[in-house]
């Protein structure tokens, strides 16, 4: 079995322990998920099965878009509503939606943000909430970061109170941390902020109406219906530049040698796929550092029988 598995992810678990339910419901071990989401966070989730794994890397690369709720008057540790309370303000005053229209538009485009502590990114080989569960605070590397759309979903036109939510869908590149900008929302207008809710909308190509749940799942492998849900691992490659080869070179490619580039991918800087007559992927092959006018595997996707 090989594909990807667009799953929905339920409240409550990591995506390590999707996989790991997921192990035990197809019996299977080589399975990827393709980006962590938060125990708190539901929504899509794009599973890799067998040597799909291989291109997990293209579907975690690609844009996701996101549904969340900003929730001003108070910050938390952990940036969102699981964290414990950091501080407190409350909002003395009416925010116009115009106000927050004009600040989600400062916030679109490239923006640069700093990880938060409970994160899984690295510094000096120890992932950010480990320095954050023993009480320690580091310097951490800031990142730039790509807001394509940012763009509120309520229906309102004042909001007042102590505290004070609203709602909003953003589509964003990778490596976005979505309780990062709702905290920099919150400190555009004066206040102390968090994310109080977040569902993942889109990741790469797969919606929630391509998604099965846990419970679907179960019955569909029960059914024996589960590879109508599984989609092909060329389906995630789909915007990548392709070189259609025949069979004798399809042999090389096999045993990953170098390939003269063609004329029309000559000064192609994205990875390419190298695919059959057929339409299936074989390899992924990027322009050689040194030899000018070769392309060399990064990726052998499949071995022909």
């Amino acid at each position: 079995m090989e594909g990807i598995l667009p799953l929905w992810k339920p409240k409550g678990l990591t995506s390590h322990d999707c996989v790991f339910r997921l192990r035990k419901i197809l019996h299977m071990k080589r399975i990827g998920h393709t980006g962590t989401l938060d125990p708190d966070v539901t929504g899509v989730l794009p599973i890799c099965l067998g040597r799909a794994t291989k291109v997990a890397e293209y579907i975690t690369d690609a844009g996701k878009e996101y549904v969340g709720e900003v929730t001003i008057g108070y910050s938390t540790t952990t940036e969102d509503r699981s964290g414990e309370k950091v501080e407190e303000k409350k909002v003395a005053e009416i925010i116009t939606r115009d106000r927050i229209e004009a600040i989600l538009r400062e916030l679109t485009g490239e923006i640069t943000q700093t990880p938060p502590m409970y994160s899984a990114v690295k510094v000096n080989g120890k992932r950010l909430y480990e320095y954050a569960r023993q009480g320690i605070e580091i310097d951490r590397p800031s990142r730039q970061v790509n807001i394509y759309s940012l763009d509120l979903i309520d229906e309102w036109q004042v909001l007042q109170g102590d505290t004070v939510s609203f709602r909003f869908r953003v589509s964003c590149s990778k490596g976005t941390y979505i309780r990062t900008l709702a905290v920099m929302i919150g400190e555009k207008l004066g206040y102390p902020a968090h994310m109080s809710d977040l569902c993942r909308t889109r990741s790469a190509a797969f919606t929630k109406q391509e998604c099965v749940t846990f419970e679907e799942l179960e019955k569909y492998v029960e059914n024996g219906k589960l590879e109508n849900y599984i989609y092909p691992l060329e389906d995630v490659l789909l915007h990548l530049p392709k070189y259609e080869i025949n069979d004798t070179l399809a042999m090389k490619v096999r045993n990953g040698t170098v390939l003269e580039t063609p004329a029309y991918l000559l000064d192609e800087q994205e990875p390419i796929v190298i695919q059959t007559t057929t339409g299936e992927a074989l390899a992924i092959y990027v322009q050689h550092p040194t030899k000018q006018g070769l392309i060399k595997p990064s990726k052998i996707l499949k071995i022909l029988e």
